[in-house]
């Protein structure tokens, strides 16, 4: 009998549904042969403005690239500090350095894996000039304490929202949430282009004008900079392929969701979910994301923390289950961020997620006999221990 494989991701199954949209969509860039800009980027702009529930949205070339234009409008500038997460994809911490800037730390809490906005009133210093809270896993934080420090110490507000398009907080969209949220189109991600691109939101007109500079090397009329921008544009292409998608995105949000359900009893049927107290005490099983936030959590991974979590990995991948580590490294930890002096104990929230946290397939397109699969073998593999 054929062993069932479930990858961690389908993008082909995906493909094959909308395929001819697609390909209709490249067409129409290709006959006009308008790559850069123009009505197709300004139409995806429109409607994911509509979507984010913003005034307005600016394409870009990836979510690095937005948080960087996003900071540069922002003000921010070599010396200022900016407050972000140390569980997080690379790119959050990178960005505030690559403009000169210092990444400032803390701690995230433990069910949500977003930063705690207890923990961040004291890292708060005169050089502050922004926080960059992250949406992380699909998520959003808990924006209202993070926008009340931010409105009593006059702190713009960045938000990463590069994982959780779609994403709600109370009633309000990420990306609407803060100042600015910046989201990337990386081909893995819930929307996902076929290839890097990126989008930065904001309801500020003088924003919306300066990003639209800035992603065009800071040019506010033909060959006149008014400011030192970059090469940040998104391609026709990628905006023409996304606008498609961003039809189904809701559709996808839901199927999401519903396989999210779906482990949640399967898992409790199983009798293998615990605590994360007995998790960190050496019981064997699992410990299943949790909605902490009024709102909607959409799941661009699916994360759980597992007892043996190494041994497991590899258990999965050798019975042809996808599944990957998303985190291993807290970025303090990072070699490229010794200079800022953190060291390994003092984010133990963080850290003992980058130690525990195992991402399971959740794609749409996942049957219902393929999560049934995956927690058999999760159960397998624990009753074996």
């Amino acid at each position: 009998m054929t062993q069932l494989s479930v990858p961690l991701l389908d993008l082909k199954e995906q493909y094959r549904a909308i395929r001819e949209e697609i390909r209709e969509a490249m067409d129409r860039v290709c006959d006009a042969q308008a790559f850069i800009l123009g009505k197709e980027v300004e139409d995806f702009e429109k409607a994911c403005a509509k979507y984010c529930r913003t005034k307005y949205a600016v394409g870009v070339s990836s979510g690095t690239d937005a948080l960087i234009i996003a900071l540069l409008a922002a003000g921010v500038k070599a010396g200022d500090e900016v407050i972000t997460s140390p569980y997080t994809f690379f790119a959050t911490a990178s960005s505030i350095a690559r403009i000169g800037a210092r990444p400032v730390f803390v701690d995230i809490e433990e069910k949500s894996f977003n930063i705690d906005p207890s923990a961040i009133a004291k890292k708060i210093t005169t050089k502050t000039k922004a926080i960059m809270p992250v949406h992380l896993y699909g998520q959003a934080a808990q924006m209202d304490e993070i926008n009340d420090l931010a409105g009593k110490h006059n702190l713009k507000i960045i938000e990463d929202a590069c994982q959780a398009i779609g994403a709600e907080y109370r009633g309000k969209r990420s990306g609407s949430l803060g100042d600015f949220g910046c989201f990337s189109f990386f081909p893995s991600k819930n929307l996902g282009g076929f290839g890097d691109a990126g989008l930065v939101t904001t309801n500020s007109e003088a924003d919306y004008k300066l990003l639209k500079a800035l992603r065009m090397h800071g040019e506010v009329e033909r060959y006149h900079h008014a400011y030192l921008g970059g090469n940040f544009r998104i391609d026709a292409l990628q905006a023409a392929v996304l606008r498609v998608k961003l039809q189904y995105l809701d559709k996808w949000a839901m199927k999401r969701a519903q396989n999210a359900q779906l482990y949640r009893e399967l898992f409790n049927e199983q009798g293998i979910v615990v605590r994360s107290n007995d998790l960190d005490k050496g019981s064997n099983g699992v410990v299943l994301p949790e909605i902490v936030v009024a709102g909607r959590h959409v799941y661009n991974q699916y994360i759980i923390r597992a007892q043996h979590r190494n041994d497991l990995l590899k258990y999965l991948q050798a019975q042809q289950i996808g599944c990957n580590i998303y985190y291993p490294l807290c970025l303090h930890e990072q070699q490229c961020f010794q200079y800022l002096g953190d060291k390994k104990g003092d984010y133990p929230v963080g850290e003992k997620a980058a130690q525990q946290s195992l991402a399971l397939p959740i794609y749409p397109e996942l049957t219902a006999e393929q999560i049934k699969h995956v927690v058999n073998a999760i159960t397998a593999f624990y009753r074996e221990k």
